[in-house]
């Protein structure tokens, strides 16, 4: 998990101005064994809201003393998460197993099919080679069960009928069988294998047209319950991960035998700053007011609230519903920061790079980059149409809805170059122009230490506090 100091710490790396600190900071504590910390923790997520601050909850980390009851329930929750959550990965790989089969069970189907198709074709050529196709494989699927009275047998091994086997895939009927130079005998058995194999041919192309359409039916089966496992197991594994406990062995006051819990939260909120609104207010030149002027920046700036809790308190469980209250003690800090477009970008991208983002990666991983390998061959066999009607219809759009579900067809090349160019240039943020630094960064952080010391100052005087920091 990611620690709650290192959100600091990301931004002071983003943007070296920080290094020695935000624009401003304000801290708090408030200590009350007997009240509960939830009505600290909403009184200021209601607070930031108010605000217009829109607040995005950051980190979520807790910690339990191993001797404490709530560390055994939620060792036990995490358990139940962890088991739910492997049976179904498992059932996933069982799906996507089943799914690769399918699809190279379709390219057999597919490719026996063009020799059929090849019947039909208007090239000789082509007819002919169809034609020596199928009765290699009728030769070696349907007569060679015959045994020793195969016509491949007889051919190698029985005198008299050498020619057998040249014959039957030199005649295309019985009238053929009759303009070849053979003995008597060798006809009498060429004409009726002759009859079966052209019989042959259509009753399995029937048949292997419709099982090729029950195996494309099956794979749509098989994409919607792998879209269906893969939106049950997200849940649970992300759920163990939530339930799992930061470290805090070197803390203090994390003593082992003690009932104690140690909850760190961080809230991020932020006001874009309206250059346009603050120009015809006379806070910049008026030319702010101007869409040509504006246009010319590219990046928006945002006067930004970092909230930080660490609660550390004694659990005590409620008897009626099984659940836990909190009472203790929490500090509270209220950081100021003026940030633009390009730098909330990066601060979002790393804490995704981060242990955040696993839980999904991991699920993403096994379903959607799985799917995305195969992408080629399932839209071909799903979106497949018949001869006649890709002649009489109209080239369209043909998307495939389970591959939508997944998000397949939002990783299409353009658009994905350009998220890559994106986090390309995130690696380099360009450095504020005159514009930017002397208006739009001076008056976010101006700004946001206002809003910063507001939410403080309030919170003190609704709680009471005459101290503060």
């Amino acid at each position: 998990m990611v620690e709650v100091k290192t959100i600091s710490e990301m931004i002071a790396e983003i943007n070296p101005k920080y290094k020695n600190g935000p624009d401003a900071e304000h801290n708090l504590m408030y200590d009350s064994p007997s009240e509960g910390l939830e009505p600290v923790y909403f009184f200021i997520l209601d607070l930031m809201e108010s605000f217009g601050l829109n607040p995005e909850k950051l980190i979520d980390n807790f910690s339990s003393t191993p001797g404490s009851g709530h560390f055994g329930e939620m060792g036990q929750r995490s358990a139940i998460m962890q088991q739910q959550g492997s049976k179904l990965l498992g059932d996933i790989n069982t799906v996507l197993r089943s799914v690769l089969n399918l699809i190279y069970d379709l390219r057999d189907f597919r490719i026996r099919l063009e020799s059929y198709e090849g019947l039909n074709s208007n090239d000789s050529a082509t007819r002919d080679a169809a034609r020596l196709s199928l009765k290699q494989i009728w030769l070696d699927k349907v007569d060679m069960q015959k045994g020793n009275s195969s016509v491949k047998a007889m051919a190698l091994t029985q005198a008299g009928f050498v020619t057998l086997l040249d014959a039957f895939l030199a005649a295309k009927d019985e009238k053929d069988v009759e303009k070849l130079d053979l003995n008597e005998r060798v006809k009498r058995i060429l004409k009726p294998r002759i009859q079966e194999f052209n019989s042959w041919i259509s009753q399995s192309e029937r048949e292997l047209k419709k099982r090729y359409e029950i195996e494309k039916t099956y794979l749509r089966s098989q994409l919607k319950s792998l879209q269906i496992y893969s939106r049950w197991a997200k849940p649970y594994l992300k759920a163990a991960m939530e339930l799992e406990q930061k470290d805090q062995s070197r803390a203090p006051d994390f003593i082992k035998v003690f009932d104690t819990m140690i909850l760190e939260l961080t809230l991020l909120g932020k006001n874009k700053l309206d250059s346009k609104a603050l120009a015809l207010e006379g806070e910049f030149p008026r030319d702010f007011a101007k869409e040509k002027f504006l246009r010319k920046f590219k990046r928006d700036y945002y006067s930004c609230i970092l909230v930080q809790f660490r609660f550390r308190g004694i659990p005590q469980k409620i008897q009626q519903g099984g659940h836990f209250s909190f009472g203790g003690r929490a500090e509270i800090s209220f950081k100021a920061y003026a940030l633009n477009d390009d730098e909330l970008a990066k601060l979002d991208k790393e804490l995704n790079d981060s242990d955040i983002g696993d839980v999904l990666s991991l699920v993403e991983g096994a379903t959607d980059e799985s799917i995305a390998q195969l992408k080629e061959d399932i839209d071909y066999y799903l979106n497949e149409e018949p001869e006649e009607e890709k002649e009489n219809k109209k080239p369209k759009d043909q998307s495939n809805p389970f591959l939508a579900l997944f998000g397949v067809y939002d990783k299409q090349e353009k658009p994905k170059e350009k998220i890559q160019n994106k986090e390309k240039n995130l690696e380099n943020i360009e450095k504020d122009n005159w514009y930017e630094k002397e208006f739009f960064r001076k008056t976010a952080s101006t700004k946001a230490v206002e809003t910063a010391f507001s939410l403080f100052d309030l919170y003190k005087k609704a709680h009471g506090m005459s101290s503060f920091t």
